[in-house]
C-alpha cells in the first residue's frame, strides 16, 4: 500500500517506455519488506535541470539516469563519487537530506560481469566498439584495471576525444582508430577480449552485426552490451565459432544490484533482480514482434 511513508524513486530518460529499472527494483523492494517504489519519468534535454530540483523538492530519494543525460546530469548534481568524477558519467543519484551525490554503476557493473564469468581482463588486449557514453565507462574501468585497450568508432574524432578523456584521467595509452574493417580485423588478431557498447543488433535490427563472423576466434571473449535480444547475432555467431560470450542483461543486472545497495545500504537480492530482468526483455521482445 502506497502511503505518506512510502519511499520514491525514478529513473529520467527520453524515450522512457523502455526502461526496465521499476519492474526491476520494486520486486527487489518487496522481497526485501521495504515501503519503497520506482517509478519512470520522462525528462527532455531542456527541462533537465527543473527535473533534478524536482527531485530534490520533492524528496525523492534515489533515481537511475539514462540515455541521454548521463554527462548532462552532472552540473546540476551538488556531489560526485570519485568515480563517477573520473569517468564523467552519471547513472545513479542518491538524495541524502537535499544532497544530490552522483555515481557511475556501469563501470563497476561491467567489470563485475566479466569477473563473475571467470575472466580477468589486467593485462589483456581489449577491443572496444563505439566511443558514446557506455563506452565511456567500459574503457575507463578497463584501463583502470591494467588492459591495453584500443577503441574503435564510425567517427574517429569521437573515439580520439574519449580515449584522450579516459588517458587524462587515468594517464594511461589508450588507442584510437577509425571503425572499419581493415582497422578492425588487425585490431582483433591481437585481442583477448571484444566490447560491443554500439546499438548495432538491438532490436529492431536483430540481424545486424558489427563484426563479421569471419573475424570472430575461438580464443576471444565477446561482450555484448545490447539488451534486446538477449542474445544477439554477434553473440550468436561468435558462440559459433568457439568464442565464450556474455550478455548485455549480465552488465545490466551488476549495476543495478550496485545502484540498489548504494540507496538501502542492503544487500540486492541478485537472483531474484535477474529473474526480472529476463521476464523484462522476454515481454520487450513480445511486444516488438
Amino acid at each position: 500500500m502506497i502511503s505518506g511513508r512510502t519511499r520514491i524513486f525514478g529513473v529520467i530518460s527520453d524515450p522512457v517506455e523502455h526502461v526496465m529499472a521499476p519492474a526491476i527494483n520494486n520486486a527487489a523492494f518487496r522481497k526485501l519488506g521495504l515501503d519503497f517504489l520506482q517509478v519512470p519519468f520522462r525528462v527532455k534535454k531542456e527541462e533537465l535541470g527543473k527535473a533534478i530540483e524536482g527531485m530534490r523538492a520533492l524528496n525523492i530519494r534515489g533515481i537511475n539516469v539514462t540515455i541521454p543525460h548521463k554527462v548532462a546530469v552532472i552540473p546540476f548534481l551538488d556531489e560526485l563519487d570519485p568515480l563517477a568524477r573520473r569517468i564523467g558519467a552519471v547513472n545513479t543519484i542518491a538524495n541524502d537530506g537535499g544532497v544530490l551525490t552522483g555515481y557511475n554503476t556501469d563501470a563497476p557493473g561491467f567489470l563485475q560481469a566479466l569477473l563473475g564469468k571467470g575472466i580477468e581482463p589486467k593485462g589483456g588486449n581489449v577491443v572496444i566498439l563505439g566511443a558514446g557514453g557506455a563506452s565511456r565507462a567500459v574503457s575507463f574501468i578497463l584501463a583502470e584495471r591494467g588492459s591495453n585497450v584500443v577503441i574503435l568508432n564510425r567517427t574517429l574524432e569521437r573515439a580520439k576525444e574519449l580515449a584522450d578523456g579516459v588517458l587524462g584521467a587515468l594517464r594511461k595509452e589508450i588507442t584510437a582508430l577509425k571503425l572499419d574493417r581493415e582497422n578492425l580485423a588487425r585490431a582483433l588478431r591481437e585481442a583477448h577480449i571484444l566490447v560491443n557498447t554500439t546499438s548495432v543488433g538491438m532490436s529492431p535490427n536483430i540481424n545486424e552485426t558489427p563484426v563479421s563472423a569471419d573475424l570472430l576466434k575461438s580464443d576471444l571473449v565477446v561482450f555484448d552490451i545490447v539488451i534486446n535480444p538477449i542474445k544477439t547475432r554477434l553473440l550468436r555467431e561468435a558462440e559459433a565459432a568457439g568464442a565464450q560470450t556474455i550478455k548485455g542483461l549480465d552488465m545490466l543486472v551488476w549495476q543495478g544490484v550496485t545502484a540498489f545497495e548504494i540507496w538501502t545500504g542492503l544487500k540486492a537480492p541478485f537472483e531474484l533482480m535477474k529473474e526480472e530482468v529476463i521476464k523484462a526483455l522476454e515481454v520487450a521482445s513480445l511486444r516488438s514482434q
